[in-house]
């Protein structure tokens, strides 16, 4: 397993289960966006004093590879990374892993702008912030 420089943990719920009894494909954003946002937080950056200083990170593009399911009551870690693309952009690779046998669940890039009074920034916000979890 390589090393990350976040992870933070949760567990499923009942209501997060389609009607096969596994997690609903689209419930995996909320782990990762959750995941961020902790993240975020932990670096000393708040998403909501951000949007009220008109700065706003925004998704561009997600990329994820299911490799399992999860189910109702699974205890899982969500896993980030990130890396600086181009001018403009951060990319967030996530992964979950099931945390009773370690198991790949899912894999992401998400692709990440910042923008102030709605035209995008370049992410000096985020890297600052960033800065002690270089790798």
């Amino acid at each position: 397993m390589q090393n990350y420089i976040y992870k933070t943990e949760f567990e499923v719920r009942d209501y997060e289960c389609d009607l096969q009894g596994i997690v609903n494909n689209s419930v995996y954003q909320n782990y990762l966006e959750h995941t961020r946002h902790k993240f975020l937080l932990a670096t000393g950056l708040d998403f909501a004093k951000l949007h009220k200083e008109q700065i706003d990170p925004v998704v561009y593009r997600v990329e994820i590879d299911y490799k399992f399911s999860l189910k109702s009551g699974d205890k899982f870690i969500s896993y980030l990374n990130y890396e600086r693309k181009g001018h403009l952009k951060t990319i967030f690779n996530q992964y979950i892993h099931r945390k009773s046998d370690n198991k790949l669940i899912l894999k992401a890039k998400v692709i990440v702008v910042i923008l102030k009074n709605g035209k995008p920034i370049l992410p000096d916000v985020f890297f600052d912030a960033f800065e002690k979890y270089k790798t």
